[in-house]
């Protein structure tokens, strides 16, 4: 249990200008489809089925929509601005499928700081190793805000 122990919290409203920017790269791996389908119970021929998928317009199995968004909302909460952050509105467009075994990298940038509402919105696009766009997306995020230290009768209501 974290009670009472310092814990490290992603940049205050402050801390963040407009203009930063992120990247990163992940590679869709194996492990990692089979780990998203199994936590969500999400048994769709098109993810998982290499004879159904050829069947169909994408010819091959797809990885999830939501799974990119989970590394998108990943990056927020480590990165941009870190720990304590809260995703509040997400505008996501998917313009290629993503397949197994790609590789994608993830772009962000800061558009807008808005110290009165503690509020940044975030600019993402994503590309596939042929650096053909795979999505873009608005996202409007809290960064952390600042905590008062614990008194003693910080914990009284639990």
């Amino acid at each position: 249990m974290l009670l009472g122990k310092k814990r490290k919290l992603g940049r205050h409203i402050e801390e963040i200008k407009m203009g930063e920017k992120l990247s990163l790269t992940e590679k869709i791996e194996d492990k990692d489809l089979l780990l998203y389908l199994g936590l969500t119970n999400d048994s769709n021929p098109l993810y998982i089925q290499h004879d159904y998928a050829s069947q169909t317009p994408y010819e091959k199995p797809l990885v999830p929509s939501i799974m990119l968004t989970g590394i998108i909302t990943s990056a927020i909460s480590k990165y941009l601005p870190g720990p304590g952050s809260h995703i509040v509105k997400q505008e996501i467009e998917f313009h290629k499928p993503v397949y197994h075994y790609s590789i994608v990298k993830f772009s962000f940038e800061v558009l807008e700081v808005n110290k009165e509402e503690n509020r940044i919105n975030i600019k993402v696009d994503a590309v596939n190793g042929d650096e053909e766009k795979v999505l873009d997306a608005n996202i409007s995020v809290c960064p952390p805000v600042k905590v008062r230290s614990m008194d003693g009768k910080a914990l009284e209501n639990f």
